[in-house]
């Protein structure tokens, strides 16, 4: 399996951790394995954690002769007790990715991509019931417009939700395509890199996988595991996340138990978007417990 992903913000968000060799780290969005990698080259023993069991099969080949990691199944909002299981508690750092890896809109087949007939599924771990599918055949009026406006943040969000409604009552959307043909017709032509179903698939994707509320009690875990003077680093690419990011951390800041050593997020810089296109939306932000 080629689980291809190009880690956005590498060397800052590990910089960020300022690894100690033979220092305890969890990567909690490990995907294909760059930052663990990168803290596994510095010197750090690390817990690699992803919810999708493709990226678990393709960690677990790629470091099997590599005794500093040890590859675990689990959403990050289960962080404690994964942790837990493994002997990892008092760590030294805690990083998040929180964007989709290329494998998953390219290769996955899941339908997170709007350019591909693929079947509007969208779960993570396909444990999962709920799919985008379901979402887009069966909720309501008001379900669909306040999830596009709430969570995507999509100022067309009537017209795109008039235009699913009269596309499925002829028949069920079912691939990425589809639906993205029928954003197309509800929304001006706004021009530029950002196509416009791009906010609409990431609502679906964010309400399909609970992601907003799993960040919420993936935060808190992840400061309580850390040991003093751990670091958490954190790389949100929505708004939203990156709201509950910044509202964490002022919290865990304002309880007297952590310094924010980033007042203003770090973003990638102009070479890192030229090269990934994808990388254009992402903040990081770092935290140490004091």
């Amino acid at each position: 399996m080629d689980f291809k992903h190009v880690s956005v913000l590498l060397q800052e968000a590990v910089d960020a951790l300022a690894v100690k060799p033979g220092g305890h780290y969890i990567d909690a969005t490990a995907g294909g394995g760059g930052h663990t990698q990168e803290i596994v080259k510095r010197g750090g023993i690390v817990l690699a954690i992803d919810q999708d069991p493709d990226a678990i099969e393709v960690l677990k080949e790629k470091f099997k002769d590599n005794e500093k990691v040890t590859a675990a199944q689990g959403n990050f909002g289960d962080l404690g007790e994964i942790a837990s299981a493994h002997g990892f508690e008092n760590v030294d750092g805690v990083l998040f990715d929180l964007g989709l890896s290329s494998y998953q809109i390219d290769s996955s087949g899941r339908g997170f991509s709007f350019r591909k007939e693929e079947i509007l599924d969208m779960r993570m771990n396909k444990t999962g019931m709920l799919t985008a599918k379901e979402i887009v055949n069966t909720w309501s009026e008001s379900e669909l417009y306040d999830l596009f406006t709430r969570i995507g943040e999509e100022h067309f969000a009537q017209k795109i939700v008039d235009k699913i409604l009269e596309a499925r009552a002829g028949k069920e959307i079912e691939t990425g395509l589809e639906l993205s043909k029928i954003v197309e017709k509800a929304v001006p032509v706004r021009g530029g890199p950002i196509h416009p179903a791009t906010r609409i698939f990431q609502a679906l994707r964010i309400a399909v996988n609970d992601e907003l509320s799993q960040l919420k009690k993936g935060l808190v875990e992840a400061f309580s595991l850390l040991g003093p003077k751990g670091r958490m680093s954190v790389i949100s690419f929505h708004s939203l996340e990156d709201r509950i990011v910044k509202l964490a951390f002022v919290g865990f800041e304002r309880g007297q138990l952590a310094t924010i050593l980033t007042k203003k997020p770090i973003t990638p810089g102009i070479a890192e978007v030229e090269t990934n296109r994808r990388s254009r939306s992402a903040k990081l932000r770092i935290i140490e417990k004091i």
